[in-house]
């Protein structure tokens, strides 16, 4: 089974750039009300990792003093990150998406060239497998 079955296309996915500001990232994240989202290279489009909100009040958490203006003067690649959402390319198997969705909301999809194509979600896997196993009612 090809996996980008599952793909929801980058054009449809809220994601950051990596020259985006803490400011950015928290209402990007509010809007969508995303508790993780993918970044990626504003130039040439790689998947650089995921920010997650534990990352961003771990982060806001040691730099005691922040309001949202200062909030603006901070890029989102100086908060460090806990732990990478891992991408799968495109080509991937679906035993290789398996492993990555059971541990991990959304999976990344690279192309060849690393460049962020889009996302499968858990939820998105899930529900083709209930259906495949006729659990839909």
């Amino acid at each position: 089974m090809n996996i980008l079955f599952f793909l929801t296309p980058k054009n449809e996915v809220a994601y950051l750039y990596d020259d985006d500001t803490l400011r950015q990232t928290l209402e990007k994240m509010e809007h969508h009300r995303y508790t993780a989202i993918p970044v990626i290279d504003h130039v040439d489009g790689k998947y650089i990792g995921t920010i997650t909100e534990g990352d961003l009040l771990w982060d806001i958490k040691e730099r005691y003093d922040l309001t949202l203006k200062k909030a603006e003067d901070i890029p989102i690649l100086s908060i460090k990150r806990k732990r990478d959402n891992e991408p799968v390319e495109a080509d991937a198997d679906i035993e290789d998406l398996i492993s990555k969705v059971m541990n991990q909301n959304f999976v990344p999809v690279i192309d060849d060239k690393r460049c962020f194509i889009g996302i499968i979600t858990r939820k998105d896997v899930i529900q083709y497998l209930t259906e495949k196993c006729g659990l839909n009612k």
